[in-house]
């Protein structure tokens, strides 16, 4: 089967070498086995988002050469999509409104895991009609998960477990103001675009097991999942947007597309040491076997 991968950046920026690594990874892989590469626009909150960022990252991937086979709808024209997967879990009695508030959630009662996320409890999850209604405002909507270990094998951190009702709780796939989240359209979009392979940062990995799950209710099959280190700065912080001096607007002006793709080739193992290559003479040299599990600190 020819696998087929994706990049699906956020255009409420300028890429910064974060996203650039996580998508140099991504398309290096699919282009190594001869596949096929998705475009897509992960754009649901259209407050921080704009079709001027948009047309930025095809411009940055351009000049990286790393070019796609096709782009696919951005999220906030897939509405209606999603609206019918929503309500093919609603029609399961797999959905329940919930009127928890944020300050709620991350109070010292509701249980946390270690990196201080909470587990939600099901506060919400057998009120009455009466109760319901006595709310007055519109609610978010969650998924009843099951008691159920979730294990992948990711291509570059190993093997992941995670028990959904223990881990995770009953999980909002629908905001209060009708906006779909990022697990619900992640999984549909993938799934019809014929995903075979995820490929995205470390800190996405806890959300893979919501999505297998998902993808398991809408009858998908299950991706490859290749979560990458995380690129820190010289000092050990974490890359963001808020990086200008890291953002592909600086690092153009600074360097060759070659310099930038041998540099973080360098850095996460790919080569034996920094120096200029292009991205498709990269694809000849990778394997997933050489790349680094643990986060990179990276100075340019």
């Amino acid at each position: 089967m020819t696998p087929v991968g994706r990049f699906a950046p956020t255009p409420s920026g300028r890429m910064h070498l974060g996203n650039v690594f996580a998508g140099l990874i991504a398309w290096l892989s699919v282009r190594s086995a001869g596949g096929e590469m998705v475009l897509r626009m992960e754009d649901l909150d259209t407050q921080r988002t704009s079709g001027e960022y948009a047309d930025l990252l095809r411009e940055d991937l351009r000049w990286l050469g790393l070019n796609w086979d096709r782009e696919t709808p951005p999220q906030s024209r897939r509405s209606r999509v999603y609206d019918g997967y929503f309500e093919s879990l609603r029609d399961r009695g797999l959905l329940y409104p919930c009127y928890c508030t944020r300050s709620r959630l991350h109070s010292v009662n509701a249980p946390h895991l270690s990196d201080g996320t909470y587990v939600y409890p099901g506060t919400c999850r057998d009120l009455t009609p009466a109760q319901r209604a006595a709310f007055g405002r519109e609610p978010a909507w969650r998924v009843r998960v099951p008691d159920r270990v979730w294990e992948l094998e990711d291509r570059v951190q190993g093997v992941f477990r995670q028990n959904l009702q223990t881990d995770c709780g009953d999980f909002v796939v629908r905001r209060a103001d009708g906006v779909y989240v990022y697990q619900l359209a992640v999984t549909v979009d993938d799934g019809e675009a014929g995903v075979t392979e995820v490929v995205r940062g470390m800190d996405l990995l806890g959300s893979a097991p919501r999505q297998m799950y998902l993808q398991e209710l809408f009858g998908f099959p299950h991706p490859q999942y290749a979560h990458v280190p995380m690129l820190l700065s010289a000092d050990g912080r974490r890359l963001s947007k808020r990086d200008r001096d890291l953002d592909m607007g600086a690092l153009r002006r600074r360097m060759t597309p070659e310099a930038l793709i041998g540099t973080l080739a360098g850095a996460c193992g790919l080569l034996d040491r920094p120096e200029p290559i292009s991205a498709d003479e990269l694809a000849m040299e990778f394997s997933w076997e050489k790349l680094r599990r643990e986060d990179i600190r990276l100075t340019v």
